[in-house]
C-alpha cells in the first residue's frame, strides 16, 4: 500500500491540476462567448450588406428602366421628325416636278 505522505502529495497535486482545469475551462466558455457574439457581429454586418447591394441593385434597375424610357420616347420623337422633314420632301419634290404655272404668274 502507498505511504500516507504520497497520498497526500498526490492529492495535493491532482487539486492544484483540477484548478487549473477549471481555470482553463472558464477561459474556454469565454472564449466561446467572445467567438459567438463575434459571429453574431459578422452575421449582422453580413445581412447589412446584403441589403445595401440588392437596394443598390434596384436603383440600378430603376435607372437603367429610366434611360431605356428615355430613348423610347426620344426615338418616338425622332421618328415624329423624320416623318416631318420626309412630309416636307415629298412636298418640294411635288412642287419642283409639277407643270410651270407658277412662272406664268
Amino acid at each position: 500500500m502507498s505511504n500516507p505522505s504520497d497520498v497526500e502529495a498526490r492529492l495535493s497535486a491532482l487539486e492544484a491540476r483540477m484548478e487549473e482545469v477549471a481555470a482553463d475551462a472558464a477561459a474556454a466558455r469565454h472564449l466561446a462567448a467572445a467567438r459567438d457574439r463575434d459571429l453574431a457581429d459578422l452575421g449582422v454586418k453580413v445581412d447589412a450588406n446584403r441589403s445595401a447591394i440588392n437596394a443598390l441593385g434596384e436603383q440600378t434597375a430603376a435607372g437603367f428602366e429610366e434611360t431605356r424610357r428615355g430613348f423610347a420616347e426620344m426615338r418616338g420623337k425622332l421618328d415624329q421628325v423624320a416623318a416631318g422633314q420626309q412630309h416636307i420632301a415629298d412636298m418640294l419634290t411635288t412642287l419642283i416636278s409639277a407643270p410651270g404655272d407658277q412662272d406664268d404668274q
